[in-house]
């Protein structure tokens, strides 16, 4: 079967807030039109970041989606004229107060419904260098999880950064 070519007609922004949402209106080869609702965001990156005695550092947060607190690996957002290392270097040391050995890994894509595209990293030797200073709505603690107990956490799917997690261990020859 072929996959018939897509054509974009017109992009609208249907809600500006905390997150954008635009319509998107494509027009199929057979004449056909369709719209979707896609989530616009921007980039964002994640670390995968390990002590020198292998263990993760976690960030234990409240997540509105979910509504329950979970244990989640450090990222965020790539501001404005920033790389991506330097952001993920921010987030690790705002979330965790963590700096290590960065590398990068991969870029993934979130899921079909979004432009978000993330910078997946893993940080190695990873030591505190000052406390957490994360934002005003942000409540966290950092929690230091070995790295078997990880695995299982990781396959359990209660952490909204698996593929970072997956990515990693990849990366590291560690699955």
């Amino acid at each position: 079967m072929e996959i018939p070519n897509w054509t974009k007609i017109k992009e609208d922004l249907i809600k500006d807030g905390f997150r954008k949402v635009i319509k998107r209106t494509f027009q199929l080869g057979s004449g056909e039109v369709f719209d979707f609702e896609i989530k616009q965001e921007d980039t964002a990156a994640c670390v995968l970041a390990l002590t020198g005695d292998n263990k993760v550092i976690l960030v234990k947060q409240f997540r509105p989606g979910p509504e329950k607190v979970l244990l989640e690996l450090p990222g965020g957002a790539i501001d404005n004229n920033e790389k991506p290392e330097e952001a993920i270097r921010r987030e690790l040391l705002e979330e965790a107060g963590y700096n290590g050995d960065f590398q990068f890994v991969s870029q993934s894509l979130h899921y079909a419904y979004s432009t978000l595209i993330k910078f997946n990293f893993i940080a190695l030797n990873c030591n505190k260098v000052q406390e957490p200073k994360t934002d005003k709505n942000e409540f966290t603690e950092v929690i230091l999880m070995p790295l078997n107990e990880f695995k299982n956490h990781l396959r359990g799917g209660q952490l909204t950064d698996v593929e970072t997690g997956y990515l990693g261990l990849d990366f590291l020859k560690l699955l």
